[in-house]
């Protein structure tokens, strides 16, 4: 399947020539030039907590630079006179700073407020550790001006070029909400024409079952199918929240409407008449978080912590499993014909398709990419080195450098392969909430693995377990439980001998 972006890109490009407003016109706020999937986007959003981690070693970095420098301290033993003054000072402008919502996405905030903020900031806590040297009698007094000198020029440069990088961001579309409108009513209408004179979220797309009564248009905007089109619509690793936008009366059909989507991994929110159009409905989907990449809208911290723990431990693992990789490799050549390497197309976060990479355990002219038959004992496909890195699940390691890339995560629901089946079903169909797997990034192991559903799925009740188990993870997504599961997963794995893999 080609890229979405592209796709619409080339879609927009084709427009025969002709009067431009009548072109704008037709596209309105649907930009797929600046187009990101909502996992990219929201990797883009986390930088905030990237750039504060660099506040904070740039504060403390340079305290203990000047201490060292003019003080003749030996770090390894600091005395409290010393320290003290400069220790309220850091402390006082990473709170301001953060107090201050400095490391939020505030388009209404202009640059000069915000490096005007920065420098308040960076007086107050130069004050404060002044006032505490004096009220010790002078002593630590001699470094706090050379620090906040320092300071001052180098948080007061950095935030200029985090200002610098964010408005990029916003000019290619990666802080702005993608949206999708069910429902080409009125309601829609007023919210889209109100969004394109603000610009600061995305209408994509307009979805109503109505289709016999619906423009092909609205605002600008295509109609682009029914509801139940947008199940499986390809724009769907685009969208960050779907707008139920129907008229008051229809209380049934927007009921329906709603049960419906709840089986989608995107956030559904609904627009009242009596917002329609009005700043406020616009306020609360521009300015609120995109798709999330933890387990709900407002955790992007313990996503951070989790992008943290993806890089730290899969850059280690790298290191100490690329003898093993390599020795692999070489026995998976010698053993059959056929590449090294086995990618298969799967669905990842927000139903983004992703290329998942396997060490090819299986004879390359039996390979099945979409899993329309899984894996059973005796498979006459699987190759003899096949047979024991399945066993031992390591023929999962070059997903690594899919952690890297941050298009899975070491800890999550297993990726599936896209129109996986189970018997004679697609897999996806014999659960409602099988979507709600896709809330989070897939993972190289996961609460479902080391709870004993892992490998092939042969039966509804089989998919049933596996989809409880991973949205019960989503649910209780932790640093610590992460950590855990990374502990139990060797020893559960190869403890098991009755898991067909």
């Amino acid at each position: 399947m080609p890229d979405c972006a592209s796709s619409l890109a080339a879609t927009a490009a084709a427009t025969p020539p002709g009067d431009a407003g009548e072109a704008r016109a037709q596209r309105g706020p649907f930009r797929p030039e600046v187009w990101l999937n909502a996992r990219r986007r929201s990797s883009v959003r986390l930088a905030a907590h990237w750039f504060r981690a660099l506040d904070v070693t740039i504060a403390v970095g340079l305290a203990a630079l000047v201490l060292w420098a003019l003080e003749s301290i030996d770090l390894r033993i600091l005395p409290v006179g010393a320290v003290l003054p400069l220790a309220v000072g850091v402390t006082t402008v990473l709170a301001l700073l953060r107090g201050l919502d400095l490391y939020r996405f505030e388009p209404e905030r202009s640059p000069l407020v915000h490096l005007a903020a920065v420098l308040a900031a960076l007086a107050l806590a130069i004050a404060a550790a002044v006032t505490v040297g004096w009220a010790l009698q002078g002593d630590g007094l001699g470094p706090v001006l050379p620090w906040g000198l320092t300071a001052a020029a180098a948080l007061t440069g950095l935030h200029g070029l985090w200002l610098i990088l964010v408005g990029r961001w916003r000019r290619q579309g990666a802080l702005s909400p993608n949206i999708v409108i069910v429902g080409a009513t009125r309601n829609a209408q007023a919210l889209i024409e109100r969004a394109l004179e603000r610009r600061d979220l995305n209408v994509l797309g307009v979805f109503d079952d109505r289709l016999a009564r619906s423009p092909s248009r609205l605002a600008g905007v295509p109609v682009l199918g029914r509801a139940d089109a947008l199940l499986s619509h390809r724009m769907l690793p685009y969208v960050d929240h779907i707008v139920l936008a129907i008229d008051p009366e229809a209380g049934p059909r927007g009921r329906d409407l709603a049960r419906r989507l709840e089986t989608l991994p995107t956030p559904v929110a609904i627009l009242v008449d009596s917002e329609a159009g009005r700043d406020d409905a616009l306020k609360r989907l521009a300015g609120g978080r995109l798709a999330p990449l933890g387990n709900t809208p407002s955790d992007e911290r313990r996503a951070f912590v989790k992008r943290l723990q993806d890089l730290a431990i899969g850059g280690l693992a790298l290191i100490a499993s690329a003898p093993l990789m390599m020795l692999i490799a070489l026995a998976v050549r010698l053993d059959s014909p056929g590449p090294i390497f086995f990618r298969q197309r799967r669905h990842g976060f927000n139903q983004e398709t992703i290329v998942v990479w396997k060490f090819r355990s299986m004879r390359h002219a039996a390979a099945d990419a979409t899993a329309s038959r899984q894996v059973a004992a005796d498979d006459d496909r699987v190759t003899r080195v096949g047979r024991f890195i399945r066993a031992t699940s390591l023929d999962e390691l070059p997903q690594i450098f899919n952690v890297l890339s941050g298009e899975m995560s070491l800890v999550g629901p297993r990726p599936h392969a896209i129109g996986m089946k189970t018997g004679e079903t697609e897999s996806a169909l014999l659960v409602a909430e099988y979507a709600h797997r896709h809330r989070i990034k897939p993972g190289i192991t996961g609460w479902a693995a080391v709870k004993g559903s892992r490998g092939p799925v042969h039966t509804e009740a089989e998919v049933r377990r596996r989809v409880e188990l991973d949205i019960d993870y989503i649910q209780r997504q932790s640093f610590w439980l992460d950590l855990w599961i990374l502990l139990i997963t060797v020893p559960v794995l190869l403890g098991d001998r009755t898991a067909v893999r």
